[in-house]
């Protein structure tokens, strides 16, 4: 598992928990990798997108709200909810990684972690924003 996966991992893990416990950010990471071990890059691209994420969630939820047709983000599971904002904060803020890897490492953690349909509804939302960004890959 590469450095980026294991950071995308443990980012969702910790949007989770600021979701359900209302923690903040920072208290979150310390909380976190106060029990979890992690390597320094993955430390540092978890770090940063769950700091990206909670800066940004109400921009986040709007444009996840106007990608996902017929789906309050209120309805949303919160697995599938915290991925898509982690996604969307990849695809605006990070031009470096490929469009290709933010989705497929979405519809990866969303087959472990959420519900049966997760995967192909992040995939779907996450590639509407996508194509709305702009975001294409050089070898398409």
């Amino acid at each position: 598992m590469g450095a980026r996966h294991s950071g995308r991992e443990s980012a969702l893990q910790m949007l989770f928990q600021i979701e359900v416990s209302g923690a903040s950010a920072e208290e979150a990471i310390s909380l976190f990798w106060r029990n979890f071990e992690g390597e320094p890059e993955g430390r540092a691209y978890a770090e940063e997108i769950v700091r990206g994420v909670t800066a940004a969630t109400e921009e986040l939820d709007a444009r996840i709200a106007a990608a996902s047709k017929h789906w309050r983000l209120e309805r949303m599971g919160r697995v599938d909810r915290n991925l898509l904002r982690a996604g969307t904060w990849e695809l605006e803020h990070r031009q470096d990684v490929p469009r290709a890897v933010i989705l497929d490492e979405a519809v990866e953690l969303a087959k472990a972690y959420g519900s049966e349909s997760s995967s192909s509804f992040v995939n779907g939302v996450l590639d509407r924003i996508a194509e709305e960004l702009g975001r294409k890959d050089t070898d398409r």
